[in-house]
């Protein structure tokens, strides 16, 4: 899991990396983080989610400090699809660390969907988790690397499912999400993923034939003692 790497630094746009799709995007989530090393982090939040080729990726409604949660497939623990007799249904997990990332520990999430679409989401979550799992590496993935340098907008094929193709291929139903994002916020860097995905392999996409919209530098990541909270505080 990381803090404010996986968007534009105008907090509007969503940032892939190059290789990675969308493969469904849901608004009007309610994402509820709960306590953890990470102070500043807890709390209760309405935005965008997407579940991608590699992760999910959480972005809060506009004027929060926290711009993006992303967590990796391998980095999610514990997750539940829950469906109660009285009261919504809702997501939960538990999100761990990732070496080099923005956290600390383990934060326990959870989720739920104002405009419907929890019990397809988690059945599609639930299968990219397990997928993950089985192919995974032997040896642990390498160190998480926020994307630095030139980012790009994303070609229309970036934000539209890949068929299945295959054993490895991963097309969940989404007859539940039938908006998609809008192109104009979407984005990509020129770094291939760092970790695995699941579904059909897809090279990166040759960057000098996109238009630059534009460079950045990461936040700095707040080990040796600064905290989200700092973070918060400073404005990042």
């Amino acid at each position: 899991m990381s803090i404010n790497t996986a968007n534009t630094p105008d907090g509007l746009g969503v940032l892939l990396y190059n290789g990675e799709t969308i493969v469904i995007f849901a608004q009007g989530v309610v994402m509820t983080l709960g306590t953890s090393q990470n102070q500043g982090l807890e709390g209760r939040r309405t935005g965008t989610i997407y579940l991608t080729s590699h992760r999910i990726i959480f972005m809060p409604d506009p004027g929060d400090w926290l711009k993006s949660f992303e967590i990796p497939f391998n980095n999610m623990q514990d997750v539940n699809l829950n469906q109660p007799i009285f009261g919504a249904n809702y997501l939960c997990g538990v999100a761990t660390a990732v070496q080099g990332g923005q956290m600390h520990g383990e934060v326990p999430w959870r989720m739920t969907f104002n405009r419907g679409g929890c019990i397809e989401f988690g059945q599609s979550l639930l299968q990219a988790v397990d997928r993950a799992a089985r192919m995974r590496p032997e040896n642990a993935p390498p160190a998480y690397s926020p994307p630095v340098g030139d980012f790009y907008s994303a070609p229309p094929a970036y934000y539209q499912p890949s068929p299945d193709q295959g054993p490895n291929g991963f097309n969940p139903t989404t007859d539940s999400f039938p908006d998609q994002p809008n192109p104009s916020r979407v984005f990509m860097s020129s770094a291939p993923p760092p970790y695995p995905g699941i579904g059909p392999e897809r090279g990166p996409h040759p960057t000098e034939e996109l238009h630059v919209a534009g460079q950045f530098e990461a936040p700095p990541a707040y080990s040796g003692g600064e905290t989200a909270e700092g973070l918060r505080r400073r404005g990042n």
